[in-house]
């Protein structure tokens, strides 16, 4: 990608949060917004800095992650194309309390925290869609914390391989009729430590769960991809 070349009033049309702007709106906020080209292990931001700036992840993967006093990592949340990080925190005045780093060669989008005041000033429909957006990541962050406490290791690995597939495989109708049946092909999109640590399990833990889920018939793996035969069954197996 070239960045020198990049289409920003563009691309900032197609996030949710400012799909609704105008052109003259978009350009305004272009001149608050910078990118980055980031390399596997590059940071974002560390733990102490300060926050002036939200950030998308343009490509590639980004973590966010803590680190124990014993030194283990802990990652809170991959953010994938197209996401953001960093909203909530921006507004609190305080500096950082996570670490961000690229997982794979990254680009990130950076907006200014007085570039969006702005905006926020002019239109409270803005305002309305940055709440919007802080509430759903709000709301995952609370399912995420239920499936730690109520939620098996066998539990959590299904939910992980399940979450992005279509609303109608998850539920088991389909307008169509079959749908729900069909064979789904998932992608794990980072290393399988890195999904480990986000699901807060071993990464030992995590390929045994994987292997006996494959033992079984339910899955069927070729290094990163990942084939779903029935994701009914799937579905049922920690209840069978």
């Amino acid at each position: 990608m070239d960045l020198d070349q990049f289409d920003l009033p563009r691309y900032l049309s197609m996030l949710p949060l400012f799909h609704d702007m105008d052109p003259a709106e978009l350009q305004r906020l272009t001149q608050g917004c910078k990118l980055r080209r980031l390399g596997r292990g590059d940071p974002v931001f560390h733990i102490g800095e300060p926050c002036n700036e939200f950030h998308v992840t343009v490509t590639g993967q980004v973590k966010l992650f803590a680190i124990s006093p014993a030194g283990q990592e802990k990652i809170i949340e991959i953010v994938g194309p197209g996401n953001s990080f960093g909203e909530a925190l921006m507004f609190t005045n305080r500096p950082y309390f996570i670490n961000a780093q690229a997982l794979t060669d990254t680009v990130v989008l950076s907006v200014a925290k007085a570039t969006l005041l702005e905006e926020i000033g002019r239109d409270t429909r803005f305002c309305m869609r940055m709440l919007a957006g802080l509430s759903r990541r709000l709301h995952g962050l609370v399912s995420d914390v239920q499936a730690y406490a109520l939620h098996s290791g066998v539990e959590r690995v299904i939910g992980y391989l399940m979450r992005d597939l279509p609303d109608d495989v998850k539920s088991g109708t389909d307008g169509a009729g079959d749908a729900a049946e069909r064979p789904q092909r998932v992608v794990l999109p980072v290393s399988k430590a890195a999904i480990a640590s986000r699901l807060s399990m071993t990464p030992e833990y995590f390929s045994r769960v994987l292997h006996e889920l494959e033992a079984k018939g339910l899955i069927e793996m070729d290094k990163r991809e990942i084939r779903i035969p029935d994701p009914q069954r799937l579905i049922r197996f920690p209840l069978a």
